[in-house]
């Protein structure tokens, strides 16, 4: 098969870097690494474009990779499961498509690079599935905390406005799930990983918003000699070829940086957002109100209202923060002003998202169990004035000095389990040897319950009882959802009781 304005046959060597849409896919043989969500999606987007061959590798052979795997042999794609079915690249593979949540070291990507492939993730795919005739334009949101909130708040505004449009990526749904919608979306409400940006190199956004930039994840950039520095130069790539705004966080001067270094379409504009009266160009507070000094006429000496405070839904510093940067992408996109208050009064915010859940006593409970970093839950701590912290779990190579260095003040106690428990006792040692602090060594998901019945009584009215672990779950928990349904649980049984 000969490629469009071609002059003869090529391999899927010569085009593969390039490819579109419209490439010749039929020549192209296919590895995709990793049967989850997005590998599923991945193979689902391959058949759509008529690949060749599609190999879909995966270590697990669990009862839901079964069931994915003999649907997807139905339709005539390869699935290979169980130990090792990674461990070698087969040979004649023109591209390998991985999960996002693999490393460049693992052994079948190092072979795939060693043989000059390309490496994308499904966001790299689904963005070329588009090119040239069927672009729908997306609204990029990333950072180390907030994201899935601000991308689900930008979905409700651009629904508010009367925009057909999807919340996908990392908030849960690929987006080439989206694209094989019967749906002509208008724009896409996109949350992107550093791993997501880390597997793609073509996207080019109508706006992207950094919300921060704070150690996470560094144990899966450590083959890195600046770990930290790897993961902000991912998180930097949303910036990449942006056409209209680069949406940066003012507190936070690496966001700021990262635009300023920047190759964006020329045009594009830097709006910032921030908790104070803004500056023109960027969206801010003023008293009560949500404003807009970006995207109106007279915004060298006027501000457009967008929305009340009150209409931000759990009302905490940074939840008004992800707001801002929601609107600012909205507003790019050319949302209404309306639309912006509407979209937050429609929003439905998920569980486990700095959550009250109980209440008895004058101490309240607080579930934020997606606070799975040392910055969400320093964020959280800045809602409250007096806390006693549930905190622990995976650290995953970050830090809690600055943390409590920073929140110290405020802390009744706290009480520590899970595998990483020790590095948050440290720094608790180091910077507030005044706090109270309980050790739970047992590994047990019960030990949850005792904690709250510990941190109960630490805790006085007027106290907030945190669980902000600060600290990924899978050490203990299938997940955050399961961690925050037990601490919410404990919780209700011990006010019930009272």
């Amino acid at each position: 098969m000969a490629r469009r304005g071609g002059a003869g046959p090529m391999s899927a060597r010569d085009w593969i870097e390039t490819a579109d849409r419209l490439s010749p896919w039929g020549e192209a043989s296919v590895v995709v690494a990793g049967l989850g969500t997005s590998g599923f999606a991945a193979a689902d987007g391959l058949m759509a474009l008529g690949a060749g061959r599609i190999l879909v590798l995966d270590d697990a052979d669990s009862p839901a990779n079964r069931d994915k795997a003999a649907l997807l042999t139905h339709l005539g794609v390869e699935v290979r499961l169980g130990p090792g079915s990674t461990a070698v690249l087969p040979e004649g593979a023109d591209l390998v498509i991985a999960s996002p949540g693999w490393r460049p070291t693992w052994p079948l990507l190092v072979q795939a690079a060693e043989r000059g492939l390309p490496i994308w993730c499904e966001v790299e795919l689904a963005w070329r599935m588009m090119q040239p005739d069927r672009i729908v334009p997306w609204l990029g949101v990333t950072g180390t905390n907030g994201k899935t909130t601000t991308t689900t708040m930008l979905a409700s505004m651009l629904n508010a406005a009367g925009l057909k449009t999807s919340a996908v990526g990392n908030v849960g749904r690929p987006i080439i799930e989206a694209l094989l919608d019967e749906v002509d979306y208008d724009v896409l409400a996109v949350e992107l990983s550093s791993f997501q940006l880390h597997w793609s190199e073509s996207l080019r956004l109508h706006s992207a918003a950094v919300l921060n930039l704070q150690p996470d994840h560094l144990e899966w950039y450590a083959h890195n000699p600046d770990p930290f520095a790897a993961y902000a130069a991912d998180k930097a790539k949303i910036y990449h070829g942006v056409t209209h705004a680069c949406v940066y966080n003012v507190a936070d001067p690496a966001t700021e940086t990262m635009v300023a270094d920047a190759d964006v379409t020329e045009g594009a504009r830097a709006i910032g957002f921030r908790l104070e009266v803004p500056a023109p160009s960027m969206l801010g507070v003023v008293d009560d109100l949500l404003v807009d000094r970006a995207f109106i006429e007279q915004r060298r000496d006027s501000a457009m209202p967008l929305a009340e405070l009150a209409d931000v839904v759990p009302f905490a510093p940074h939840n008004v923060e992800n707001a801002l940067a929601a609107a600012a992408l909205a507003r790019s996109f050319g949302v209404p002003p309306q639309a912006i208050a509407q979209g937050l009064r429609d929003l439905e915010i998920g569980d486990h998202r700095i959550q009250t859940v109980a209440e008895a006593g004058g101490v309240r409970y607080v579930d934020d169990s997606k606070a799975t970093n040392p910055h969400a839950a320093a964020s959280s701590m800045r809602a409250f004035e007096s806390i006693v912290w549930i905190a622990g779990g995976q650290a995953k190579g970050t830090t809690f000095d600055d943390l409590v260095t920073s929140y110290g003040h405020k802390l009744k106690g706290a009480v520590l389990l899970g595998v990483d428990r020790g590095v948050i006792a440290d720094a608790l040692a180091r910077h507030a040897p005044d706090v109270p602090v309980i050790v739970l060594d047992s590994p047990d998901t019960g030990t949850m319950a005792e904690a709250v019945r510990i941190a109960a009584g630490l805790a006085e009215p007027g106290d907030t009882v945190l669980m902000a672990p600060g600290c990924a779950s899978l050490d203990m928990w299938p997940g955050y959802g399961a961690r925050g349904r037990d601490f919410t649980d404990a919780a209700r049984t011990l006010t019930e009781n009272e």
